[in-house]
């Protein structure tokens, strides 16, 4: 085996093995969840239904119900929640949000005691109307209680926000905003007056923080500091992205969704998924040889980083999310057949095995690319024109699409070149090639 090929086999085998450890473990102190605590849709699982209601004084319109339930639409989204339904009541002036459970541990015991606040909390995350408002703060103006009065006057509204997201300063997490160019001007001028003097950012009527003015800013950019863990600084980032609501949204009523087809069909799925996997390795290693043996190899890295992203990112898994997998894999195993055909190719025209094998990926890639390029365009398709377990069917099938090619044309050439400085691996019988076909 020739160092520089063995180094790179090895350097895969670790990121291979990390990403079984995260998916097994997880990151707890970085809120990236294991595989068995990711979050599956409505129709394995179930969930709840939520009735918002305007806030008592709002009478919105119809058209105001459209805008508001494309900011909930949005909120979901940023969370990866796309196993929802959002309808509009406009008789009742009401709208209807069906969420999946925001993770698997749940039993009938325990439901409305623990993930039901949990789903509360999410609740107020897309009933809020997420105003961002910068305002002057005298904390000398106070009501009776002694709490400080909000001003009248807005120096910048959260409109003029152009971006949002979080970075840690200091060591603590913070949000970063990124103003426009009137938003920019008007903080500007809101610094320079308020210098050595505090201005307050409001969420809604919440006071989020109220810092001390130290010198003007005019980069156009700012921080919202607080006790923020990672999970909610990114949903007030995602908040303030996804836009203001017209009116502000409450809870009047919550009910569980019992799963539309239950845990039993995700266990049947996996079954089925562990059994198929073992029928294709025995196709693959039988009839492939060597090739075949990484590919599956390389298959099951892939399966294994996608299943890991899914639960980080806590992306819905739903059934037609499952198939979106499995239709990648199917995917995965046609490139390493034609890989594996046009190594056969080369060696049959008495190439040796490591010019076999260079050609064989040269000369498949072409194939390859185009047709997950192709893929690919088709979940674009899904994910922008589509909306629920759609969109969940277009992330895990895009996801699995890139992740297959990579470890076909990438993972399983690694290990190939790496076999073929082995004595065994330069053998043409382990490529499924007769001695008399080659060199």
């Amino acid at each position: 085996m020739k160092s520089g090929n063995g180094i790179k086999a090895a350097v895969v085998v670790l990121i291979m093995a990390g990403i079984v450890l995260l998916g097994v473990f997880g990151v707890p102190a970085l809120n990236l969840a294991s595989v068995a605590d990711v979050r599956t849709g409505i129709d394995i699982q179930g969930g709840i239904s939520v009735t918002l209601e305007p806030a008592e004084g709002a009478n919105p319109t119809p058209q105001q119900l459209e805008a508001a339930k494309v900011v909930i639409e949005r909120r979901l989204d940023s969370q990866n929640v796309f196993d929802r339904n959002v309808t509009i009541d406009t008789v009742g002036r009401r709208i209807y949000v069906e969420i999946p459970y925001k993770s698997q541990s749940n039993t009938e015991s325990d439901l409305l005691a623990s993930d039901y606040n949990a789903q509360k909390t999410v609740v107020d995350y897309i009933g809020r109307t997420a105003n961002l408002t910068f305002r002057p703060y005298d904390e000398t103006n106070t009501d009776a209680d002694g709490k400080v009065l909000i001003s009248d006057e807005i120096l910048v509204e959260g409109a003029r926000v152009a971006d949002a997201g979080t970075a840690i300063e200091n060591g603590a997490e913070v949000v970063t905003l990124k103003f426009d160019a009137e938003g920019a001007r008007q903080f500007a001028d809101a610094t320079q007056r308020y210098l050595q003097k505090r201005i307050a950012i409001y969420m809604d009527e919440d006071l989020l923080t109220a810092p001390t003015v130290q010198s003007a800013i005019t980069s156009g950019e700012a921080i919202i500091t607080g006790d923020f863990t990672i999970e909610e600084a990114s949903m007030l980032a995602a908040q303030i992205r996804s836009g203001t609501m017209p009116f502000r949204l409450v809870p009047s009523e919550m009910t569980q969704i019992t799963p539309l087809l239950g845990s039993g069909a995700l266990s049947v799925t996996i079954r089925a998924g562990l059994l198929a996997f073992l029928f294709v390795f025995l196709f693959m290693v039988i009839y492939y040889r060597l090739p075949g043996l990484i590919a599956m190899a390389a298959l099951a890295g892939m399966i294994a980083a996608t299943l890991v992203i899914m639960a980080g990112a806590q992306i819905t898994l739903t059934l037609p999310g499952i198939a979106g997998i499995i239709l990648s894999i199917g995917m995965s195993i046609d490139a390493n057949v034609i890989i594996a055909e046009r190594i056969r190719e080369e060696m049959s025209a008495g190439r040796t095995v490591k010019a076999s094998i260079d050609a064989g990926f040269k000369n498949a890639f072409t194939a390859i690319f185009d047709s997950n390029v192709t893929t690919l365009i088709s979940a674009a398709v899904l994910y922008f024109l589509g909306s629920g377990p759609i969109k969940g069917f277009a992330v895990t099938l895009a996801l699995g699409v890139i992740l297959s090619f990579i470890s076909a044309v990438t993972v399983s050439r690694i290990f190939l070149k790496a076999a073929s400085g082995l004595k065994l691996g330069r053998s043409l019988g382990m490529y499924g090639v007769k001695a008399s076909q080659g060199v």
